[in-house]
């Protein structure tokens, strides 16, 4: 992967984990509908997996999505998912096209959501030279999510990188 220093790195994380609480929310609430910066959105259902099977199910069937075989040549590259151990961050490893994704960080499966393994899609997708959280990065993980999980989710991720100062494209 890329040499370049990853300045958005923090901002990026720190927009995803706004955007993951909202989904949190909406989810022990029941109550879907959220304003955001005075838009007023229904969210959709985030998918949320129970093993690392069900995330190697889900990414190969993004793979094989038509629009995504057609928007990124690497998509043909087969994806393996494993478990991590600990309970860091997922992560993607470019050299073995890799996702390692955390089971459980004390009660909680954090890791094992749609979000999160979007980003890591998001990487797999990269240039080689192109900085891991930059802005060609983040256009890649908000046109998966709004795709993928739907418009309004890409809405409130491009809306909450916007407002962390987070540059797209």
């Amino acid at each position: 992967m890329s040499r370049h220093r990853d300045a958005q790195r923090s901002a990026v994380y720190d927009a995803e984990q706004l955007v993951r609480t909202m989904f949190d929310r909406a989810d022990e609430r029941d109550i879907r509908v959220v304003q955001v910066l005075g838009s007023q959105l229904t969210l959709p259902i985030e998918r949320k997996f129970a093993s690392v099977e069900s995330v190697q199910t889900y990414v190969d069937a993004v793979l094989a999505l038509d629009w995504v075989a057609a928007t990124w040549p690497d998509a043909g590259r087969v994806i393996t998912v494993r478990a991590r151990s600990g309970s860091g961050a997922a992560h993607y490893e470019p050299d073995t096209a890799t996702i390692a994704v955390p089971l459980h960080h004390g009660n909680s499966a954090w890791a094992l959501r749609e979000l999160v393994v979007l980003h890591e899609l998001a990487h797999h997708f990269a240039d080689e030279d192109e900085q891991q959280h930059g802005g060609e990065f983040v256009d890649r993980y908000v046109t998966l999510v709004g795709e993928i999980i739907g418009s309004e989710a890409g809405f409130v991720l491009r809306t909450m990188m916007a407002e962390n100062g987070v540059r797209i494209g």
